[in-house]
């Protein structure tokens, strides 16, 4: 049995989290990423856009491009081969995919660019 992590409370930590709603503008593959991996920019509304890199590579770009995702605005920015990623894009694993692999958290409905997860 998997060990369980320490509780926390919500306003100590998910409410200090900057998670926010934005599209996908445009993606592209980063072929200097140390894995397979895509380079996104998504639009973030007020918040403005971003860059994000991850392993959406079991889907086709066209299929992602204009999708709604959720993506962490206030994490330290990361650089991932040649490209600074400044937004973190929440996943799951991909089923059966190889480690790493993902597929993006998106809302069922149209909601507000920007708006704030809670």
């Amino acid at each position: 049995m998997k060990e369980e992590k320490d509780m926390v409370s919500k306003e100590d930590t998910f409410d200090k989290l900057e998670i926010r709603l934005g599209r996908v503008i445009s993606v592209e593959e980063e072929p200097t990423a140390p894995k397979k991996a895509y380079k996104m920019k998504v639009d973030f509304g007020k918040f403005g856009i971003k860059t994000s890199v991850g392993r959406f590579t079991q889907h086709q770009p066209e299929e992602i491009k204009g999708k709604l995702v959720l993506g962490v605005l206030n994490f330290p920015p990361r650089q991932i081969g040649d490209t600074i990623s400044d937004a973190l894009i929440l996943v799951v694993q991909y089923p059966k995919a190889d480690s790493g692999e993902a597929t993006f958290i998106t809302p069922f409905a149209e909601a507000k660019i920007g708006g704030k997860l809670f």
